[in-house]
């Protein structure tokens, strides 16, 4: 009996032995109590109580549109490659050759090339003659004093427009009457005979002779009346025509009068 119980003993040692090494032998090698795993560098911890955070992402930079770049402007090369050509032909056979600037000087191209389609300046002369200065015609009267029945815009610095082409030798520009009657062009244009930069700013130029300058020298040299330059009627070299050699279509001008 006494062994029976001896041997009750030793089981129940056995069974409470095997007991306490089933409740330790599944926690993972490198863990703390508690069954929690250390975090890594970086990493954040999370424990019941606390809750989930994300780190903050930096925002994006805001995206904005440049302003447009002004336009530059168009220097005095630039704007006098756009051109229209013509020619004026004298009843003596002389041809001038011409270029017009219409982003120059829009009103006064567009109030000659106008004219000259219709035929205006045929027949007409130069009535005013001033060698080494300028020739000037475009009269319908042949004294100075016609006009075609309107005005234009003067296109000078004078009367708040900007216009750089200066009067040099060749240089086509608007006749007007004296200040301050700035808005008085008609018909009647001056060629320039002998460079006259005194008149930049005051009048408004609007081409150039391109080719046939020695007819201009040749009409420069007819003999004049008097001091103003007024020639004799008998004396004036008359334009048998004037054309516009370009295709172009453009506005009538703005007529003020």
């Amino acid at each position: 009996m006494k062994r029976i119980i001896i041997a009750l003993l030793l089981l129940i040692s056995i069974l409470v032995i095997a007991g306490c090494n089933a409740g330790t032998s599944g926690t993972p090698s490198g863990t703390e109590a508690g069954g929690q795993t250390p975090a890594a560098p970086g990493d954040i911890s999370l424990n019941e109580d606390t809750e989930e955070t994300q780190p903050e992402q930096p925002s994006s930079p805001e995206q904005t549109t440049p302003p447009p770049e002004e336009p530059r402007p168009e220097t005095l090369e630039e704007q006098m490659e756009k051109t229209i050509k013509g020619t004026i032909t004298m009843e003596d056979g002389g041809v001038i050759k011409i270029e017009l600037y219409p982003d120059l000087a829009p009103q006064s191209v567009r109030n000659f090339v106008y004219l000259a389609r219709e035929g205006y300046y045929d027949g007409l002369n130069f009535h005013r003659i001033m060698k080494g200065f300028m020739i000037q015609g475009g009269c319908p009267d042949g004294t100075g004093g016609g006009n075609p029945g309107y005005s234009i815009k003067g296109e000078f610095e004078l009367n708040g427009f900007t216009n750089d082409l200066s009067h040099t030798r060749g240089v086509l520009s608007m006749a007007r009457l004296g200040n301050p009657a700035y808005d008085s062009a008609g018909s009647q244009f001056f060629i320039i005979h002998g460079d006259s930069k005194f008149l930049d700013g005051e009048y408004a130029a609007f081409g150039k002779v391109t080719d046939g300058m020695d007819v201009v020298d040749r009409i420069a040299d007819t003999p004049n009346d008097g001091p103003n330059g007024s020639v004799a009627d008998k004396d004036k070299p008359v334009i048998k025509s004037i054309t516009i050699d370009d295709d172009i279509e453009l506005p009538e001008p703005i007529r003020l009068s």
